[in-house]
């Protein structure tokens, strides 16, 4: 490894001293009985001391140290010179002869475990417990100790304390300068983290705009987008997932999974819904009173997309469901449950992943990166009711039309502008999208519904965004359909409004544009 400090690469250093000051105890006993092992003095604070102790090891109080006892209800108990001296000194002459002069011991490692502060605003809305889970003393030590990291071994988490162990036990308390250096980086990791968060909590509902997140899990992927780039994932996939087979997920995978469950989140209450999605638009999408039904129907949107598809459902997928899917090829396939049988059929191609979803909620906040920055923005998370509709024609549209309209525009809003969805009888029969005009995305729309024999006679139309001209009206109302919902705002909606009226088609406007770029 590279040394990046000033100062040159330092000799291996024995542990003599510790001080453990812990939030997390979980797995620090095998720590603390190999180190007492080797004979290394234990230094240590209020409930880690008394896990210490209850070992049968004993642990030097800090407070006999720094001569004052732990005040402030915890707050003051390791801000000390007698603390801080023993850690940050170099050990060098000048710096030892100052320990020695004040009568300071050298602190040769140190174990530290932050309070929980994310987990504490997880559960939590009291500002009071939020503050006093902001760590002061801990953060401290852990940047002290990486500082020193030519003489002093920092642990700064329990995500560390396996490989601290790992290396006491192989090494018997020798520690390289590589090894010092190692967890010096992780520490300044944490630490980072740590104030991201914190900051985050601070600045919600500020009018000040920073772009600072704070994401400590990350995933290395097979590739990134083609084999010629690297990728990784940076989240945690078991938060929303239990993965039950398949093999391991790609870049493309993850960026259609999002796009899948952003999709589903528009169905997952009430009857049996399936989507099929490529590329992250939607090819079928379809709802009946059964899964089966509602698989049939979404497969027969388009039947050749959905070769090697990411499928999702909002209900249990049972046997016989499942039956049908495994007559063709996916990547991924996602529901909220599998009936045991159902599963085991599944399983059997082992390479096809299987997710069980937790849950439907999504980011409220999105982001990308776009030149030599990010872009940030609320994620669309609007869901069109019945009271966003407004009639604009002089013909309203039927009971029937208006729960058609509401399916194509939760459709049309997850296609790739220019965007046009074809829905009738709850099944997206035809879909334009990603076309550089509108017209484009609705002669696409209307071919492909054709192609896989659609009648597109009593159908509707939902637009991700306004008609500039009256063209897209026309060319609809010539393939039968009858109704339209689009968010409106063209300087010239009334001419696609007068266009309506003279075929006697409906037409509803939502204000709500629906952009995907």
């Amino acid at each position: 490894m590279k040394n990046k400090s000033n100062t040159p690469p330092q000799p291996d250093r024995q542990l003599r001293s510790a001080l453990v000051s812990v939030y997390s105890k979980d797995g620090l006993e095998p720590i603390i009985r190999r180190l007492h092992e080797l004979g290394v003095t234990l230094y240590s604070t209020g409930g880690t001391q008394t896990f210490i102790e209850k070992l049968g090891i004993p642990a030097v109080a800090v407070e006999s140290l720094t001569g004052y006892p732990s005040i402030l209800d915890g707050r003051v108990k390791t801000l000390h010179p007698a603390v801080f001296g023993g850690i940050l000194a170099r050990r060098e002459q000048a710096h030892l002869s100052q320990l020695e002069q004040y009568n300071i011991p050298e602190i040769d490692c140190v174990i530290v475990d932050l309070y929980p502060f994310e987990d504490t605003v997880a559960k939590t809305d009291d500002p009071a417990e939020i503050i006093e889970k902001i760590d002061i003393g801990g953060v401290s030590l852990i940047r002290a100790a990486a500082k020193n990291w030519n003489d002093v071994v920092i642990v700064p988490s329990q995500d560390d304390y396996a490989l601290f162990f790992e290396l006491l036990n192989e090494q018997n308390g020798l520690f390289t300068a590589d090894n010092r250096r190692e967890f010096a980086r992780r520490a300044f990791k944490v630490t980072s983290n740590y104030d991201v968060a914190i900051f985050n909590w601070f600045n919600e509902g500020t009018t000040d705009i920073s772009f600072k997140y704070s994401i400590h899990r990350s995933d290395i992927l097979r590739y990134g987008e083609n084999p010629h780039q690297k990728g990784v994932f940076f989240g945690d996939f078991e938060q929303v997932f239990d993965k039950l087979n398949g093999k391991s997920i790609s870049y493309n995978n993850l960026v259609d999974i999002d796009a899948a469950v952003a999709l589903m989140r528009e169905f997952h209450a009430g009857k049996p819904t399936f989507a099929i999605l490529k590329h992250t638009n939607a090819c079928g999408v379809a709802r009946r009173n059964t899964l089966l039904e509602a698989w049939q129907a979404a497969l027969a949107c388009d039947s050749t997309s959905a070769f090697g598809g990411i499928f999702i459902t909002n209900t249990t997928v049972d046997l016989e469901t499942a039956q049908e899917i495994n007559k063709l090829f996916y990547e991924v396939l996602i529901a909220p449950d599998f009936a045991p049988d159902a599963l085991e059929l599944l399983r059997k191609k082992d390479q096809r992943i299987l997710l069980k979803i937790k849950t439907f909620e999504i980011n409220p906040r999105s982001f990308r990166s776009l030149l030599n920055g990010v872009v940030e923005q609320d994620t669309d998370l609007k869901t069109e009711t019945e009271a966003d509709l407004k009639p604009v024609t002089k013909r309203p549209p039927t009971p029937k039309e208006v729960g058609e309209l509401l399916f194509a525009v939760k459709c049309v809003k997850h296609l790739k502008s220019n965007a046009i969805a074809l829905v009738k009888e709850r099944q997206l029969i035809g879909m334009g999208c990603g076309q550089p005009s509108r017209v484009d995305a609705l002669r696409q729309a209307i071919a492909k519904a054709r192609s896989f024999g659609f009648d597109l006679n009593g159908a509707v139309m939902a637009s991700d965004a306004f008609f500039p001209f009256p063209d897209c009206v026309e060319i609809a109302h010539e393939a039968g359909i009858t109704a339209v919902i689009q968010p409106g705002g063209s300087m010239k909606d009334q001419d696609s409004i007068d266009a309506c009226d003279e075929r006697g088609m409906a037409m509803v406007m939502t204000g709500f544009r629906h952009f995907r770029h």
